[in-house]
């Protein structure tokens, strides 16, 4: 691309955006790992049918808006119709559905399982219910929902007592006696709409930016120039892009693009701590990788999730955005053949000589970086099956320690210090009436 086909755009409006405030759920995702807590970080959506493109891009600018200038490199030439200023909250909403997270599952009594196996297997399942043990307990899962700010599953049951223990295994609150309620409504071949409230952006940081850029062109070049990033660049650069496709997930021809390590368990103290957990393994990537790679965060059909760490976007976001072949009708169903692929590089002119090149491919396998924390079952039943749990458990947290460390670069030695072990010895007491 020449000089003459680039555009400078200066920026003058102040404003801000809304921040997560995450709500713990049992089995459900308490944190994310976005954009925002990297430095020097851009975010591009790139959507991408044929040779049509809608590229909005978003930079990370401290400073005053007077000092701001973007450079944008398009493959052909723009005309003022072609270009709009988009709202930030579509791109923050892009980052808080596909941001890596952090999930949290509750060990069930091991002493009302089949075996102390399966319990621990069922806990670290990435968010798949064990059907097995749902047909012992007379559940079935009729169906699964995203609707608006709610995850919804369709549920029927052929006795009472065993809906009500699987709604309290799944961390459903239920008031005690509900049981008998339930039978009545069992007897009647009634099924069971259940909810569990997903993540509200709530407006709390008072964050100042610069609202995005979005440029709407026909070229049979799929990709994003980022070389003249790199000219004054002050160290390696952060860059998130969210391509929004038909067919599937989006990779680099030009780059190896590879998936970040996922469905790993990890201590419970991450929670407090995931911000700085995910900056390390995400350093600690790019690093065994030399900087020369690109990473999927997330890639995932856009009409459901599981679990949400926001809404997907609505048909009204994604035509916003530049997503042409949706239909805004509301009543015209859900968002039908969108793919979204999340994908972040940390680049400098060494590493990254070249501009990025994309394709797109036909595969369709949704993925999502997804680290699992597992709270130990601490109730008192006393049965075979809980001591061998009980002994287990240490094993599995030193495992966890090890995950980290390996994932991280930190001394496994300070990850174990932050860890509360737990002790497979009984009280004198627990052993008398064996």
């Amino acid at each position: 691309m020449v000089a003459d086909d680039m555009a400078m755009i200066k920026f003058t409006a102040l404003s801000f955006f809304i921040a997560a405030n995450a709500q713990a759920f049992c089995g459900f995702y308490v944190a994310k790992g976005d954009a925002k807590i990297f430095n020097r970080a851009s975010q591009v959506a790139l959507v991408r049918s044929g040779d049509r493109t809608v590229m909005t891009m978003a930079n990370d600018f401290h400073g005053e808006p007077k000092d701001f200038a973007v450079v944008i490199p398009v493959p052909t030439m723009i005309t003022r119709d072609q270009i709009h200023i988009a709202d930030k909250a579509l791109i923050e909403h892009l980052d808080a559905y596909s941001a890596p997270r952090l999930v949290e599952y509750f060990d069930p009594d091991p002493c009302r399982l089949p075996s102390v196996a399966e319990s621990i297997t069922v806990a670290g399942r990435a968010g798949m219910r064990d059907e097995k043990r749902d047909k012992q307990l007379g559940v079935t899962i009729e169906a699964r929902y995203t609707v608006g700010e709610y995850d919804i599953l369709i549920l029927s049951a052929a006795q009472s007592d065993g809906l009500e223990t699987w709604l309290r295994q799944n961390g459903y609150t239920i008031p005690t006696g509900a049981s008998e309620v339930l039978g009545s409504y069992i007897k009647q071949n009634m099924k069971f709409f259940v909810a569990k409230v997903n993540l509200r952006e709530q407006a709390k940081l008072g964050y100042s930016y610069l609202r995005p850029i979005s440029v709407a062109y026909e070229s049979p070049k799929f990709m994003l120039p980022v070389r003249l990033g790199t000219v004054n660049a002050a160290g390696p650069q952060e860059l998130f892009v969210y391509t929004i496709t038909r067919k599937g997930r989006v990779e680099a021809t030009n780059y190896r693009t590879i998936k970040l390590p996922s469905d790993i368990d990890v201590p419970l103290y991450v929670k407090q701590e995931f911000a700085p957990f995910y900056k390390a393994l995400f350093s600690e990537q790019v690093r065994k990788e030399n900087m020369s790679t690109l990473f999927t965060e997330y890639a995932w059909d856009m009409n459901w999730c599981d679990p949400c760490a926001a809404n997907p976007l609505s048909r009204q976001e994604l035509r916003t955005l530049g997503v042409f072949w949706v239909s805004n009708d509301p009543n015209s169903g859900g968002a039908a053949d969108v793919f979204l692929t999340r994908l972040h590089v940390r680049y400098d002119r060494e590493h990254f000589p070249e501009d990025l090149v994309f394709q797109e491919t036909g595969d369709r396998q949704n993925f999502q970086a997804r680290y699992v924390l597992h709270h130990p079952w601490t109730g008192d039943n006393y049965c075979d099956a809980a001591d061998s749990y009980h002994a287990s458990l240490r094993e599995r947290q030193e495992k966890e320690a090890r995950n980290v460390a390996e994932l991280t670069g930190w001394n496994l030695d300070d990850v174990r210090k932050k860890i509360t072990f737990a002790s497979s010895d009984k009280k004198w007491w627990q052993t008398l009436w064996k």
